[in-house]
């Protein structure tokens, strides 16, 4: 199993980066691979799914949206593609408190998410996510200072970029902008909001 890769961001694609590790380039599918830059330096952690059929690494900005990953992957009826469409729009602790309180309004927003299946990950999963639930982050004081406020601004731009290569307007960003710059974030985290909100404007 490999856990993690540590590399170059050789190539960004829809559904995908490359990472090249001592001349050898891996095939990692993300759930929001825009959000990384060709040519930058990265670590990536991953999980390979093997079937008689398939071999696949999938890779993730951090080890608790690794495990959430897995989790979907145990519901009944969740493969890959439905895990991975989960993760691109919403957060590991979002996605568990939706399911700890049965939030199928929450869940059926995600793309491939019926009121079935939202069921079935409820029934599959509460009562198993207390290490998502437990780290959630404490609101407060956001940009309240102005180191803080560069970085977000920075993460912001990039989201924005990511987001005009997926294809979106500038007129479209810059209607949720306002909404996006209420809250900071990671770069993956605000492009994860954005689409949310595209999806209803």
């Amino acid at each position: 199993m490999i856990e993690s890769l540590t590399g170059k961001v050789d190539h960004v694609a829809a559904g995908y980066i490359s990472v090249q590790i001592n001349g050898i380039g891996y095939k990692v599918f993300c759930p929001n691979p825009f959000v990384y830059r060709a040519g930058s330096e990265m670590t990536v952690y991953t999980y390979q799914y093997v079937r008689e059929d398939i071999l696949a690494l999938y890779g993730f900005a951090s080890r608790q949206e690794r495990d959430m990953f897995m989790k979907l992957l145990n519901v009944s009826g969740i493969g890959p593609k439905g895990a991975m469409a989960i993760m691109a729009f919403g957060q590991p602790d979002q996605v568990a408190c939706a399911i700890e309180e049965e939030d199928e309004v929450f869940l059926t927003k995600f793309p491939g998410v019926g009121k079935k299946t939202a069921r079935q990950i409820i029934l599959d999963l509460k009562g198993k996510l207390a290490d998502f639930t437990n780290s959630m982050p404490v609101a407060g004081g956001l940009f309240s200072d102005d180191a803080f406020k560069e970085e977000a601004a920075s993460q912001l731009d990039e989201a924005v970029e990511a987001l005009m290569v997926l294809g979106y307007a500038k007129k479209e960003i810059q209607k949720i902008l306002p909404e996006l710059k209420k809250e900071s974030g990671t770069a993956d985290e605000y492009v994860k909001r954005a689409l949310r909100k595209l999806m209803t404007v």
